[in-house]
């Protein structure tokens, strides 16, 4: 007899992330490149391995080709097994018909034969579009201490944030008494990670009830949760203290970037101690030519750099020129950036070629990034100023015509 799973999780990993584009016009924001070597939904993987969790179920539907590519068989993450492992769940059409996921809640609902093919005491739900180091064991443990029918992971923020999210009021136990999602009057600021334990057969009681609800979003943060409160169910809240950030825009996508070169124990990197497994592309080291000047930066494999880089992180196979000026940026892989050309403040994405003596990005502010979408070419002194965002060709002349 094949043993149960005591926990089985489910990562969402089919959002559009259209306040990501250009990033994700053609990709899932989990496949979202980070860090140099890394891909956003690594994390998530790499904290369930980390965790002892070895059956995930990845939840996929927009542009979900490269993502799928990218996860294969799960080997990267220890989970190519013959019982649990990496299973990648698309939307389906069954008997009775199918449909895209609707929500959140809806997306689980579909893939209930998933869950109960493992016989799991719990249920694990994240999402694949956060930036953290997390151990879900103990989170798990404090859902079985506490009898919990729902265990939700918060982060403490600020007052002015607090609105972004749904944020939890507490008793003393750390029991949940009140639930809002955005409230414009926040009366906590206890955030929701959107990291959810659920006890199987609560969660599977609860899904099946707001299916068939004709009136439910179909969301958790919307229904489920509210629900489960109004319920009177055992629900508890768990204090996540480390790093967290949900990288659902370009400037927090820039700013977790920026956060990873930083010295910053939460958010290490190579930590032997809570390794990031990511899938490796067995690319040569990179070159440092005698006139490259390269600091406060992270580097991918296979560059050829002689130019100036300075508190940037860089993927793999870029060419930067001699005279080539990096700074405070992203530069995505295959990118070629020309002899005299400045890029401060931006987001690269891949495959773009700079023109000797363009000019990309250079306000300071966060607010004025600077984004040039994948396989744009900027010809010779090109201009794309502060704050735009790119996604065609320019040349000089047509610069100079705006």
């Amino acid at each position: 007899m094949i043993s149960k799973k005591q926990c089985v999780a489910m990562l969402l990993a089919g959002g559009q992330g259209s306040r990501l584009a250009p990033l994700t016009s053609n990709i899932a924001k989990p496949a979202v490149p980070f860090g140099s070597r890394y891909r956003i939904i690594d994390f998530s993987l790499s904290n369930c391995v980390n965790s002892g969790i070895d059956t995930v179920g990845v939840l996929t539907q927009y542009q979900p080709l490269e993502l799928n590519d990218y996860l294969g068989t799960g080997a990267p993450w220890d989970l190519d097994l013959s019982y649990g492992g990496l299973h990648i769940l698309p939307p389906y059409q069954a008997a009775k018909g199918g449909d895209w996921f609707k929500g959140t809640a809806n997306a689980i609902y579909q893939n209930i034969r998933f869950i109960k093919r493992y016989n799991p005491d719990y249920v694990l739900i994240l999402s694949g579009d956060h930036i953290y180091k997390m151990d879900y064991s103990l989170m798990l443990q404090e859902h079985i201490d506490n009898n919990a029918d729902c265990t939700i992971s918060v982060i403490d923020v600020s007052k002015e944030e607090a609105s972004r999210f749904g944020i939890m009021s507490t008793d003393p136990e750390g029991r949940i008494t009140e639930f809002e999602e955005k409230p414009a009057n926040p009366k906590s600021t206890q955030a929701s990670m959107g990291v959810y334990i659920f006890s199987t057969d609560a969660l599977i009681r609860y899904l099946e009830e707001d299916e068939a609800d004709p009136d439910s979003s179909n969301d958790f943060g919307k229904n489920i949760i509210p629900k489960m409160l109004a319920d009177g169910c055992r629900m508890y809240a768990y204090l996540y203290k480390g790093y967290w950030r949900d990288v659902g825009t370009l400037k927090s996508f820039w700013e977790a970037n920026m956060d990873a070169i930083g010295d910053l124990p939460e958010l290490w990197l190579n930590d032997p101690g809570w390794k990031i497994y990511y899938r490796h592309a067995n690319n040569p080291p990179q070159y440092l030519g005698a006139d490259a000047h390269v600091t406060n930066s992270i580097c991918g494999d296979n560059n050829d750099i002689n130019g100036t880089v300075k508190r940037s992180v860089l993927f793999s196979n870029i060419v930067i020129e001699e005279g080539a000026e990096v700074k405070d940026s992203i530069i995505m892989e295959g990118c070629v950036i020309h002899s005299g050309a400045k890029v401060k403040y931006s987001i690269i994405d891949r495959n773009v070629e700079i023109g000797a003596d363009a000019r990309v990005g250079g306000s300071k502010k966060t607010e004025d990034l600077t984004v040039v979408g994948s396989d744009v070419k900027l010809g010779e002194g090109a201009v794309v100023n502060a704050g735009e965002i790119l996604t065609e060709n320019r040349d000089k002349d047509q610069e100079e015509r705006k």
